[in-house]
């Protein structure tokens, strides 16, 4: 059987000297290797085909078959691990809370805990008689977070 633990460590240690991350792992039904990778400027298709040889040099067809997808992380899907977060720090982006709450707003924050986002908002002030705006920072710890995704802006 294949092990996901095995491809990690090969996938890090490739990845190590460049200036990739690994993002996901996936073994699904019928030994489909899935690997999501991913880089503070871009993924090329040279880099996903450089990873998918380096694996396919350390398994063994003879040994057990399997089928390798090496993609990168696509720019609309949820992030996934902390460098994700930290790579979009200052983009907009839409986050999902557990609680069922959406926010949209600026990624200001990443760190091993959590994340920031600055929302803004119209808020009435006392004895005003129309809204202004407001920015706040909200925190919120990753467990707290079903997901957060980048939003792609058109102006």
């Amino acid at each position: 059987m294949i092990d996901k633990e095995t491809i990690r460590t090969w996938v890090e240690e490739e990845l190590a000297i460049t200036s990739h991350f690994l993002v996901d792992v996936m073994i699904k039904p019928g030994n489909l290797i899935v690997i999501e990778i991913d880089n503070d400027e871009a993924v090329g298709i040279d880099d996903c085909v450089a990873l998918s040889r380096h694996l396919e040099a350390k398994l063994d067809r003879d040994v057990e078959d399997f089928e390798l997808e090496v993609g990168s992380a696509g720019i609309t899907s949820p992030f996934k691990v902390v460098r994700q977060y930290q790579k979009n720090i200052g983009k907009p982006v839409e986050m999902l809370l557990k609680s069922g709450t959406k926010l949209s707003g600026i990624l200001k924050e990443a760190d091993e805990q959590g994340a920031v986002i600055t929302i803004t908002k119209q808020v009435k002030p006392e004895g005003a008689k129309r809204k202004v705006t407001v920015e706040e920072d909200q925190s919120y710890r990753y467990e707290e977070i079903k997901y957060t995704k980048y939003v792609i802006t058109f102006k």
